[in-house]
């Protein structure tokens, strides 16, 4: 995992995953999280640790998708924990993390929710 540029503001999360995606690099994707992350993904299922994380992005990653940017809301930081969250592009509602601070200073995910559904009226 050093070989990768390490994320040192809960912001710098969100570029790392979109470079990482766009270069198809699952394993560079799954360095962003912690070694026991949950990611609620894909939609209606959970996925837990880093090494299924890497196995579901290897096979998201093979479909070539493109990711864009997308901006950042206001981080909130309390103490070692981090809440990240972007409103997406493609109107699924919003996108947030919890990611921590590492002994190094670095930030990784904790918990990841990547799409959010709004609720049926």
């Amino acid at each position: 995992m050093s070989e990768y540029e390490k994320a040192m503001r809960p912001e710098d999360l969100t570029r790392l995953f979109v470079e990482r995606s766009n270069a198809g690099d699952a394993a560079g994707v799954a360095a962003l999280y912690e070694e026991d992350a949950v990611m609620a993904y894909p939609p209606g299922e959970v996925t837990v640790g880093r090494e299924a994380i890497r196995a579901l992005w290897e096979k998201v990653l093979a479909n070539a998708p493109r990711f864009e940017p997308e901006p950042p809301l206001p981080t909130l930081v309390s103490s070692d924990v981090a809440l990240t969250s972007t409103p997406p592009r493609d109107g699924a509602g919003a996108r947030a993390q919890v990611v921590r601070r590492q002994p190094d200073g670095s930030w990784l995910r904790v918990l990841d929710q990547p799409e959010f559904v709004r609720p049926a009226s």
